[in-house]
């Protein structure tokens, strides 16, 4: 049977849930703010190959989109790396995944 955590790993656990959950959002912030509308005239004089569109209207239409979609897939690895460490993930007592 699984020990309960310590109160000092769940609050070591929590702060780094923390931590990747406000760098993640920090990236996707700058991806959406700053690429798609702080910088997009300056992106907008780069030209994506084979399409002709301004980077900067790529990055404010679909660019931060798809960089949030991958930010999912880095937090859901994150996480489960995190709960592994922690011995809090999902498995059970026989070890099947």
């Amino acid at each position: 049977m699984k020990q309960r955590a310590e109160a000092g790993d769940r609050l070591g656990y929590w702060r780094r849930n923390l931590r990747y959950v406000g760098a993640l959002l920090g990236i996707w912030a700058l991806v959406s703010y700053g690429a798609g509308i702080v910088f997009a005239d300056a992106l907008d004089t780069i030209r994506i190959p084979g399409t002709g569109f301004p980077l900067g209207f790529w990055f404010a239409q679909q660019g931060s989109i798809y960089v949030f979609v991958v930010l999912i897939f880095v937090y859901v690895f994150l996480m489960n790396r995190l709960d592994r460490e922690f011995d809090v993930d999902e498995r059970d007592e026989e070890g099947a995944a």
